[in-house]
Protein backbone atom coordinates (compact mmCIF):
# COMPACT_ATOMS: atom_id res chain seq x y z
CA UNK A 1 0.00 0.00 0.00
CA UNK A 2 2.85 2.37 0.80
CA UNK A 3 4.48 1.70 -2.57
CA UNK A 4 1.19 2.46 -4.32
CA UNK A 5 0.93 5.74 -2.41
CA UNK A 6 4.43 6.80 -3.47
CA UNK A 7 3.68 6.04 -7.12
CA UNK A 8 0.38 7.89 -6.94
CA UNK A 9 1.91 10.94 -5.27
CA UNK A 10 4.65 11.14 -7.87
CA UNK A 11 2.19 10.94 -10.72
CA UNK A 12 -0.13 13.50 -9.14
CA UNK A 13 2.85 15.80 -9.01
CA UNK A 14 3.69 15.22 -12.67
CA UNK A 15 0.08 15.73 -13.73
CA UNK A 16 -0.08 19.00 -11.83
CA UNK A 17 2.81 20.47 -13.79
CA UNK A 18 1.85 19.02 -17.17
CA UNK A 19 0.92 21.81 -19.55
CA UNK A 20 0.72 20.08 -22.94
CA UNK A 21 -1.09 17.12 -24.42
CA UNK A 22 0.90 13.94 -23.99
CA UNK A 23 2.76 12.54 -26.99
CA UNK A 24 3.78 8.90 -26.84
CA UNK A 25 6.23 9.40 -29.72
CA UNK A 26 8.68 12.24 -29.08
CA UNK A 27 11.19 11.56 -31.86
CA UNK A 28 10.90 10.57 -35.52
CA UNK A 29 12.39 7.05 -35.54
CA UNK A 30 11.14 4.23 -33.35
CA UNK A 31 11.08 0.45 -33.45
CA UNK A 32 8.72 -2.42 -32.71
CA UNK A 33 9.91 -5.05 -30.24
CA UNK A 34 8.10 -8.22 -31.25
CA UNK A 35 8.92 -11.37 -29.30
CA UNK A 36 7.17 -14.25 -31.09
CA UNK A 37 10.40 -16.24 -30.97
CA UNK A 38 12.27 -18.66 -28.73
CA UNK A 39 15.81 -17.67 -29.63
CA UNK A 40 16.12 -13.89 -29.15
CA UNK A 41 18.11 -11.84 -26.66
CA UNK A 42 16.92 -11.22 -23.13
CA UNK A 43 15.10 -7.92 -22.46
CA UNK A 44 18.17 -6.62 -20.59
CA UNK A 45 20.34 -7.26 -23.64
CA UNK A 46 17.72 -5.67 -25.87
CA UNK A 47 18.00 -2.50 -23.80
CA UNK A 48 21.77 -2.48 -24.39
CA UNK A 49 21.22 -3.05 -28.12
CA UNK A 50 18.70 -0.22 -28.43
CA UNK A 51 20.80 2.21 -26.46
CA UNK A 52 23.83 1.44 -28.64
CA UNK A 53 21.68 2.09 -31.72
CA UNK A 54 20.34 5.30 -30.09
CA UNK A 55 16.74 4.21 -30.63
CA UNK A 56 14.60 5.79 -27.92
CA UNK A 57 11.01 5.06 -28.95
CA UNK A 58 9.90 1.43 -28.60
CA UNK A 59 6.56 -0.37 -29.00
CA UNK A 60 5.72 -3.79 -27.59
CA UNK A 61 2.57 -5.77 -28.30
CA UNK A 62 1.74 -6.78 -24.74
CA UNK A 63 2.63 -5.88 -21.16
CA UNK A 64 5.31 -8.44 -20.34
CA UNK A 65 6.74 -7.84 -16.86
CA UNK A 66 10.29 -8.84 -17.78
CA UNK A 67 10.34 -6.18 -20.49
CA UNK A 68 8.80 -3.50 -18.28
CA UNK A 69 11.37 -4.24 -15.56
CA UNK A 70 14.28 -4.29 -18.01
CA UNK A 71 13.31 -0.86 -19.35
CA UNK A 72 13.22 0.61 -15.84
CA UNK A 73 15.72 3.41 -15.37
CA UNK A 74 16.90 3.36 -18.99
CA UNK A 75 15.17 6.48 -20.33
CA UNK A 76 13.77 4.51 -23.27
CA UNK A 77 10.18 5.54 -24.05
CA UNK A 78 7.79 2.64 -24.25
CA UNK A 79 4.34 2.01 -25.70
CA UNK A 80 2.76 -1.10 -24.20
CA UNK A 81 0.02 -3.11 -25.86
CA UNK A 82 -3.35 -4.42 -24.74
CA UNK A 83 -3.71 -7.49 -26.99
CA UNK A 84 -6.87 -8.07 -29.03
CA UNK A 85 -7.88 -11.03 -26.90
CA UNK A 86 -8.11 -8.74 -23.84
CA UNK A 87 -10.47 -6.24 -25.47
CA UNK A 88 -13.72 -8.00 -24.59
CA UNK A 89 -13.05 -8.08 -20.82
CA UNK A 90 -11.65 -4.54 -20.65
CA UNK A 91 -14.55 -3.18 -22.71
CA UNK A 92 -17.19 -4.88 -20.58
CA UNK A 93 -15.78 -4.04 -17.16
CA UNK A 94 -14.41 -0.66 -16.05
CA UNK A 95 -12.98 -2.21 -12.89
CA UNK A 96 -11.08 -4.71 -15.02
CA UNK A 97 -9.61 -1.82 -17.02
CA UNK A 98 -8.66 0.01 -13.81
CA UNK A 99 -6.92 -3.05 -12.40
CA UNK A 100 -5.08 -3.59 -15.67
CA UNK A 101 -3.79 0.00 -15.67
CA UNK A 102 -2.74 -0.22 -12.02
CA UNK A 103 -0.94 -3.53 -12.49
CA UNK A 104 0.73 -2.88 -15.84
CA UNK A 105 1.25 0.89 -16.03
CA UNK A 106 1.04 2.60 -12.65
CA UNK A 107 3.12 -0.09 -10.91
CA UNK A 108 6.08 0.60 -13.23
CA UNK A 109 5.99 4.39 -13.30
CA UNK A 110 7.98 6.56 -13.10
CA UNK A 111 11.10 4.38 -13.51
CA UNK A 112 9.85 2.77 -16.71
CA UNK A 113 8.88 5.53 -19.13
CA UNK A 114 5.56 4.17 -20.34
CA UNK A 115 4.36 6.88 -22.72
CA UNK A 116 1.50 5.13 -24.46
CA UNK A 117 -0.94 2.23 -24.51
CA UNK A 118 -1.89 0.66 -27.84
CA UNK A 119 -5.41 -0.77 -27.46
CA UNK A 120 -5.46 -3.76 -29.78
CA UNK A 121 -3.68 -4.01 -33.12
CA UNK A 122 -5.29 -3.96 -36.57
CA UNK A 123 -8.71 -4.68 -35.06
CA UNK A 124 -10.81 -3.04 -37.79
CA UNK A 125 -11.02 -3.90 -41.46
CA UNK A 126 -10.77 -7.66 -41.60
CA UNK A 127 -12.59 -9.93 -39.15
CA UNK A 128 -15.25 -8.33 -36.94
CA UNK A 129 -14.32 -10.59 -34.04
CA UNK A 130 -13.08 -7.74 -31.83
CA UNK A 131 -14.46 -4.67 -33.64
CA UNK A 132 -17.40 -4.17 -31.30
CA UNK A 133 -15.15 -4.12 -28.24
CA UNK A 134 -12.50 -1.64 -29.40
CA UNK A 135 -14.15 1.68 -28.51
CA UNK A 136 -15.36 0.43 -25.13
CA UNK A 137 -11.87 -0.79 -24.26
CA UNK A 138 -10.34 2.51 -25.38
CA UNK A 139 -12.75 4.52 -23.25
CA UNK A 140 -12.42 2.33 -20.16
CA UNK A 141 -8.61 2.39 -20.25
CA UNK A 142 -8.58 6.15 -20.83
CA UNK A 143 -11.02 6.73 -17.97
CA UNK A 144 -8.85 4.61 -15.69
CA UNK A 145 -5.82 6.70 -16.64
CA UNK A 146 -7.79 9.87 -16.08
CA UNK A 147 -8.94 8.80 -12.60
CA UNK A 148 -5.33 8.00 -11.70
CA UNK A 149 -4.20 11.40 -13.06
CA UNK A 150 -2.16 9.67 -15.78
CA UNK A 151 -3.99 10.87 -18.88
CA UNK A 152 -1.48 13.71 -19.35
CA UNK A 153 1.40 11.25 -19.16
CA UNK A 154 0.23 8.20 -21.10
CA UNK A 155 -1.38 8.43 -24.55
CA UNK A 156 -4.05 6.05 -25.83
CA UNK A 157 -3.89 4.81 -29.44
CA UNK A 158 -4.77 1.87 -31.66
CA UNK A 159 -3.05 0.87 -34.90
CA UNK A 160 -4.89 0.22 -38.17
CA UNK A 161 -3.86 -1.76 -41.21
CA UNK A 162 -4.61 -0.54 -44.71
CA UNK A 163 -7.53 -2.96 -44.74
CA UNK A 164 -9.65 -0.14 -43.29
CA UNK A 165 -9.47 1.75 -46.61
CA UNK A 166 -11.69 1.25 -49.65
CA UNK A 167 -9.27 2.86 -52.11
CA UNK A 168 -5.77 4.19 -51.61
CA UNK A 169 -4.67 5.34 -55.08
CA UNK A 170 -4.54 8.04 -55.99
CA UNK A 171 -4.15 9.16 -52.37
CA UNK A 172 -6.89 11.81 -52.64
CA UNK A 173 -9.48 9.11 -53.48
CA UNK A 174 -8.99 7.20 -50.24
CA UNK A 175 -11.99 6.68 -47.94
CA UNK A 176 -12.80 4.25 -45.15
CA UNK A 177 -14.62 1.06 -46.10
CA UNK A 178 -18.37 1.11 -45.56
CA UNK A 179 -18.23 -1.77 -43.07
CA UNK A 180 -15.53 0.04 -41.08
CA UNK A 181 -17.16 3.47 -40.81
CA UNK A 182 -19.65 2.45 -38.10
CA UNK A 183 -16.72 1.60 -35.79
CA UNK A 184 -14.19 4.11 -37.07
CA UNK A 185 -16.17 7.35 -36.79
CA UNK A 186 -16.98 7.14 -33.07
CA UNK A 187 -13.40 6.03 -32.43
CA UNK A 188 -12.03 9.03 -34.33
CA UNK A 189 -14.42 11.32 -32.49
CA UNK A 190 -13.13 10.12 -29.13
CA UNK A 191 -9.50 10.29 -30.23
CA UNK A 192 -10.03 13.85 -31.49
CA UNK A 193 -11.36 14.79 -28.05
CA UNK A 194 -8.34 13.37 -26.18
CA UNK A 195 -5.70 14.42 -28.74
CA UNK A 196 -4.65 10.99 -29.99
CA UNK A 197 -3.20 10.43 -33.48
CA UNK A 198 -4.32 8.05 -36.21
CA UNK A 199 -1.87 5.14 -36.17
CA UNK A 200 -1.22 3.36 -39.45
CA UNK A 201 0.67 0.16 -40.24
CA UNK A 202 1.94 0.90 -43.76
CA UNK A 203 3.94 -1.60 -45.81
CA UNK A 204 5.13 -0.66 -49.30
CA UNK A 205 6.53 -4.21 -49.43
CA UNK A 206 3.04 -5.71 -49.18
CA UNK A 207 1.56 -3.19 -51.61
CA UNK A 208 4.29 -3.99 -54.14
CA UNK A 209 3.84 -7.74 -53.70
CA UNK A 210 0.11 -7.37 -54.44
CA UNK A 211 0.56 -5.04 -57.43
CA UNK A 212 3.91 -5.84 -59.04
CA UNK A 213 2.57 -5.03 -62.50
CA UNK A 214 1.46 -1.54 -61.48
CA UNK A 215 4.11 -0.48 -58.93
CA UNK A 216 7.75 0.22 -59.76
CA UNK A 217 9.90 -1.42 -57.08
CA UNK A 218 12.14 1.66 -57.04
CA UNK A 219 9.09 3.71 -56.04
CA UNK A 220 8.56 1.33 -53.11
CA UNK A 221 12.23 1.42 -52.07
CA UNK A 222 12.73 5.22 -52.06
CA UNK A 223 14.97 4.90 -55.14
CA UNK A 224 15.00 7.32 -58.10
CA UNK A 225 11.90 6.88 -60.24
CA UNK A 226 9.43 8.96 -62.20
CA UNK A 227 7.06 8.66 -59.24
CA UNK A 228 3.32 9.22 -59.36
CA UNK A 229 1.00 12.22 -59.58
CA UNK A 230 -2.34 12.72 -57.87
CA UNK A 231 -4.66 14.20 -60.54
CA UNK A 232 -6.97 15.82 -57.97
CA UNK A 233 -4.42 17.51 -55.68
CA UNK A 234 -1.73 17.90 -58.39
CA UNK A 235 0.78 16.62 -55.85
CA UNK A 236 3.77 14.53 -56.92
CA UNK A 237 4.93 11.46 -54.99
CA UNK A 238 8.45 10.11 -55.28
CA UNK A 239 7.90 7.18 -52.91
CA UNK A 240 5.09 4.82 -52.01
CA UNK A 241 5.17 5.31 -48.23
CA UNK A 242 4.36 9.02 -48.54
CA UNK A 243 1.46 8.14 -50.83
CA UNK A 244 0.13 5.58 -48.33
CA UNK A 245 0.28 8.12 -45.51
CA UNK A 246 -1.45 10.82 -47.54
CA UNK A 247 -4.16 8.31 -48.46
CA UNK A 248 -4.83 7.99 -44.73
CA UNK A 249 -4.99 11.78 -44.41
CA UNK A 250 -7.50 11.86 -47.28
CA UNK A 251 -9.69 9.25 -45.57
CA UNK A 252 -9.56 11.22 -42.33
CA UNK A 253 -10.50 14.39 -44.21
CA UNK A 254 -13.45 12.61 -45.80
CA UNK A 255 -14.59 11.40 -42.38
CA UNK A 256 -14.36 14.90 -40.91
CA UNK A 257 -11.06 14.57 -39.02
CA UNK A 258 -8.56 16.12 -41.41
CA UNK A 259 -6.55 17.78 -38.63
CA UNK A 260 -5.66 14.47 -36.93
CA UNK A 261 -1.98 13.51 -37.12
CA UNK A 262 -1.00 10.26 -38.83
CA UNK A 263 1.82 8.25 -37.25
CA UNK A 264 3.24 5.12 -38.90
CA UNK A 265 3.28 2.47 -36.20
CA UNK A 266 4.69 -0.29 -38.42
CA UNK A 267 6.64 -0.36 -41.64
CA UNK A 268 9.43 -2.56 -42.91
CA UNK A 269 10.67 -4.87 -45.63
CA UNK A 270 11.24 -8.61 -45.40
CA UNK A 271 14.80 -9.84 -46.01
CA UNK A 272 13.79 -13.40 -46.94
CA UNK A 273 10.65 -15.02 -48.26
CA UNK A 274 9.04 -17.92 -50.06
CA UNK A 275 9.45 -18.64 -53.78
CA UNK A 276 6.55 -16.35 -54.60
CA UNK A 277 8.06 -13.52 -52.53
CA UNK A 278 10.96 -12.66 -54.80
CA UNK A 279 11.15 -9.07 -53.56
CA UNK A 280 11.93 -10.28 -50.03
CA UNK A 281 15.71 -10.05 -50.20
CA UNK A 282 18.36 -8.76 -47.84
CA UNK A 283 19.42 -6.17 -50.42
CA UNK A 284 15.88 -4.80 -50.80
CA UNK A 285 15.34 -4.79 -47.04
CA UNK A 286 18.62 -2.94 -46.53
CA UNK A 287 17.73 -0.45 -49.26
CA UNK A 288 14.26 0.25 -47.84
CA UNK A 289 15.35 0.64 -44.24
CA UNK A 290 18.47 2.65 -45.05
CA UNK A 291 16.53 5.04 -47.27
CA UNK A 292 13.73 5.27 -44.70
CA UNK A 293 16.25 6.43 -42.10
CA UNK A 294 17.52 9.08 -44.53
CA UNK A 295 13.93 10.13 -45.26
CA UNK A 296 13.11 10.57 -41.58
CA UNK A 297 16.35 12.43 -40.89
CA UNK A 298 15.13 15.22 -43.18
CA UNK A 299 12.46 16.04 -40.57
CA UNK A 300 9.81 16.77 -43.17
CA UNK A 301 6.23 15.84 -43.80
CA UNK A 302 4.40 14.36 -46.77
CA UNK A 303 3.30 16.22 -49.90
CA UNK A 304 -0.21 16.68 -48.45
CA UNK A 305 1.01 17.57 -44.93
CA UNK A 306 4.47 19.10 -45.48
CA UNK A 307 4.63 20.73 -42.03
CA UNK A 308 3.76 17.57 -40.07
CA UNK A 309 7.12 15.89 -39.44
CA UNK A 310 6.80 12.20 -40.16
CA UNK A 311 7.10 9.75 -37.25
CA UNK A 312 7.70 6.07 -37.92
CA UNK A 313 8.12 2.88 -35.89
CA UNK A 314 10.08 0.35 -37.94
CA UNK A 315 9.11 -3.31 -37.85
CA UNK A 316 11.04 -4.85 -36.16
CA UNK A 317 14.03 -5.42 -33.91
CA UNK A 318 14.31 -9.17 -34.54
CA UNK A 319 13.48 -11.88 -36.99
CA UNK A 320 10.79 -13.86 -35.12
CA UNK A 321 11.05 -17.58 -35.80
CA UNK A 322 7.68 -18.57 -34.33
CA UNK A 323 5.46 -16.21 -36.30
CA UNK A 324 2.90 -17.99 -38.48
CA UNK A 325 2.31 -17.29 -42.15
CA UNK A 326 4.67 -16.98 -45.11
CA UNK A 327 8.45 -16.98 -44.62
CA UNK A 328 8.56 -13.21 -45.01
CA UNK A 329 6.64 -12.81 -41.72
CA UNK A 330 9.61 -14.26 -39.85
CA UNK A 331 12.23 -12.07 -41.52
CA UNK A 332 11.51 -8.38 -40.90
CA UNK A 333 14.16 -7.93 -38.21
CA UNK A 334 16.93 -5.34 -38.43
CA UNK A 335 18.80 -7.73 -36.15
CA UNK A 336 19.22 -11.48 -36.05
CA UNK A 337 18.13 -13.34 -32.90
CA UNK A 338 21.65 -13.13 -31.42
CA UNK A 339 21.70 -9.35 -31.86
CA UNK A 340 24.01 -9.24 -34.86
CA UNK A 341 22.80 -7.07 -37.74
CA UNK A 342 20.68 -8.63 -40.49
CA UNK A 343 22.18 -6.12 -42.93
CA UNK A 344 24.05 -2.85 -42.61
CA UNK A 345 22.00 0.35 -42.38
CA UNK A 346 24.32 2.05 -39.89
CA UNK A 347 23.55 0.18 -36.67
CA UNK A 348 26.13 -1.89 -34.82
CA UNK A 349 25.14 -5.36 -33.68
CA UNK A 350 25.24 -6.70 -30.16
CA UNK A 351 28.75 -7.82 -29.17
CA UNK A 352 27.77 -11.01 -27.39
CA UNK A 353 31.37 -12.22 -27.25
CA UNK A 354 32.28 -9.51 -24.76
CA UNK A 355 30.00 -10.20 -21.81
CA UNK A 356 31.93 -7.99 -19.40
CA UNK A 357 31.79 -5.05 -21.79
CA UNK A 358 28.06 -5.55 -22.31
CA UNK A 359 27.36 -5.62 -18.60
CA UNK A 360 29.40 -2.48 -18.07
CA UNK A 361 27.52 -0.79 -20.88
CA UNK A 362 24.20 -1.71 -19.31
CA UNK A 363 25.30 -0.29 -15.94
CA UNK A 364 26.37 2.92 -17.62
CA UNK A 365 23.05 3.11 -19.43
CA UNK A 366 21.06 2.75 -16.24
CA UNK A 367 23.28 5.24 -14.40
CA UNK A 368 22.86 7.95 -17.03
CA UNK A 369 19.33 7.32 -18.27
CA UNK A 370 17.46 10.21 -16.64
CA UNK A 371 17.96 13.41 -18.54
CA UNK A 372 16.48 16.82 -19.15
CA UNK A 373 13.11 17.55 -17.62
CA UNK A 374 12.65 14.00 -16.36
CA UNK A 375 15.69 14.33 -14.09
CA UNK A 376 14.50 17.70 -12.81
CA UNK A 377 11.02 16.35 -12.11
CA UNK A 378 12.39 13.28 -10.34
CA UNK A 379 14.62 15.40 -8.11
CA UNK A 380 11.77 17.70 -7.16
CA UNK A 381 9.36 14.84 -6.49
CA UNK A 382 11.93 13.00 -4.37
CA UNK A 383 12.60 16.10 -2.33
CA UNK A 384 8.89 16.55 -1.69
CA UNK A 385 8.55 12.93 -0.60
CA UNK A 386 11.40 13.31 1.88
CA UNK A 387 9.76 16.20 3.67
CA UNK A 388 6.32 14.55 3.97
Amino acid sequence: MKSFGVHLFFLLFLAAIASVTVQAFTGTYGINYGRIANNILSPDDVVTLLRAAKIKNVRIYDFDQSVLKAFSGTGLELVVGLPNENLRDVSANADHAMNWVKDNVLAYLPDTHIRGIAIGNEVLGSSDEFSGFLLGAVKNVYNALDKLKLSHLVQITTAHSQAVFADSFPPSSCVFKDNVVQYMKPLLEFFSQIGSPFCLNAYPFLAYMSNKDQIDINYALFLPTKGADDPKTKLHYDNLLDAQIDAAYAALEDAGYGKMEVIVTETGWASHGDENEAAATANNARTYNYNLRKRLAKMKGTPLRPKSVLKVYVFAIFNENLKPGPTSERNYGLFKPDGSISYDIGFHGFKSSSADSSLLSLKEIRASSWSGSYSIILTMATALLLVL
